[in-house]
């Protein structure tokens, strides 16, 4: 069995993942070299030992039946409950970066989020592969739960970035499992209303020129909940008459559109109670970070600089001037393609894009030629959490994506984000090995 594992081994997945963890490490190293040229951090020794670490866990993945799993999956999730409970008490969970998301003694820590990813995608991949004949709309419902569950337990800390990560792993699962794009849209539409809802009132306050009176009304709260309850009078008049009254279709995608809306500006109510003022002006800074220039436009000002800097080729390896210089922040973390861009340029770039394109090419491959549903689930979560991990992350630091502190997987220095990223490949690479389902 093992030599059947071995000679449907992917060498191109693997080898790409490689290449990004090494050149992680190098521009790491280079983070840490300061204007005199001087080393002042050994983070690029802690990720060699974690990509070492990651290597284990990635074979050890890769040996072990990925199907096993489904058997202790619920415990897995219920434990990663369990740890995201804890990291919010006070005195047990660490604080970083005004969230509270690490767990640890001493120096050694982990963010449960990380490794939560993983047991969530076991959990729902079980219950979709359960529940294929159920009826969609229960199906739905409870899909939806597990996801509410460890996404508010995040979001309350508040960790917007990792947090974010959950949606797109919960759509693409749902859309891989058959379940209808309406009921996916609806979870999708809900939290863009609740995130535009959260942000139009400091829109309206730091970016607009003129301020729009509606908008202003969103900042008031008896306004607000007016707002609110007309939402929800048209929805329940279009229900009513589409149920009960037998009213032509268009009905129904009125009360699905204020369905929508109603709950997305309830659900602002709260996030607004959880989110910093930060974290929210974080989200619409990126539309004109000049307008706080020594705030909270200042990583995208100083990243946009960095990339442009670096031209075609870039300034060559440890000859950059915004991370030497420190301008950038957390620049081993997430501004790590920052660093990459200014002293590899545009080429140095495309390699990085390619080589992510190749990942989440050979992945769609696994998802469409394996026979296990639990394996194609497992597999399109993973696809879920590399899309959403890239695409944010440089869109972030290119200034065209709101800065929400999600790093890129395999470069960015980080323990925790490292092994949750290579143990998901070595499941990749277990579900490629038994795609026919035969052992």
């Amino acid at each position: 069995m093992k030599n059947r594992i071995w000679e449907s081994f992917d060498y191109l997945l693997l080898g790409c993942m490689l290449i990004l963890v090494s050149l992680g490490v190098a521009f790491i190293y280079s983070s840490g070299v300061n204007s005199d040229g001087v080393l002042v951090t050994n983070e690029y020794i802690k990720q060699l030992i974690w990509a070492g670490v990651g290597l284990v866990f990635m074979v050890g993945f890769t040996l072990f039946d990925y199907r096993k799993i489904e058997r202790v999956a619920l415990w897995l999730f219920l434990g990663i409950i369990f740890l995201l409970i804890i990291t919010l008490v006070p005195f047990i969970g660490r604080k970083v970066n005004g969230a509270r998301s690490w767990l640890g003694i001493g120096d050694i820590g982990f963010q449960p989020s990380e490794f939560g990813k993983i047991c969530f995608i076991f959990m729902l991949a079980k219950y979709l592969d359960e529940s294929v004949n159920e009826n969609p709309i229960r199906r739905f419902i409870i899909a939806s739960c597990i996801f509410i569950v460890p996404f508010g337990l995040i979001l309350i800390q508040p960790d917007m970035g990792s947090a974010t990560v959950y949606i797109p792993i919960f759509i693409i699962m749902c859309f891989v499992s058959g379940i209808p794009v309406r009921f996916i849209m609806f979870i999708l539409g809900t939290g863009t209303a609740m995130i535009v809802f959260t942000i139009l009132p400091v829109w309206n306050e730091f970016i607009a020129h003129n301020s729009v009176v509606l908008i202003s009304a969103l900042t008031n709260f008896k306004l607000k909940m007016l707002i609110l309850l007309a939402f929800f009078a048209i929805f329940l008049i279009s229900f009513i008459v589409r149920v009960y009254f037998h009213g032509p279709k268009y009905y129904y995608w009125i009360a699905y559109v204020f369905c929508v809306l109603t709950i997305g500006l309830l659900m602002s109510f709260f996030a607004g109670k959880f989110l910093k003022d930060y974290q929210i002006k974080r989200l619409i800074i990126f539309m004109d970070p000049n307008v706080d220039p020594l705030g909270a436009g200042w990583n995208i000002i100083q990243s946009k600089i960095a990339i442009g800097s670096g031209g075609w080729f870039g300034r060559s390896y440890l000859h950059g001037t915004q991370s030497h210089y420190r301008f950038l922040p957390q620049q081993s973390t997430d501004f790590i393609f920052s660093i990459l861009s200014e002293e590899f340029g545009f080429f140095g770039g495309c390699i990085v894009f390619v080589l992510y394109m190749i990942i989440m090419f050979r992945t769609l491959v696994i998802i469409k030629n394996t026979s296990n549903r639990f394996g194609m689930f497992i597999a399109s979560g993973i696809l879920g959490m590399f899309i959403i991990h890239f695409f944010i992350n440089v869109g972030m630091v290119m200034g065209i994506m709101p800065i929400t502190g999600i790093p890129l997987l395999f470069l960015s220095y980080g323990g925790s984000s490292l092994l949750t990223a290579m143990s998901c490949i070595g499941l990749l690479m277990s579900i490629n090995s038994r795609k026919f389902n035969f052992y």
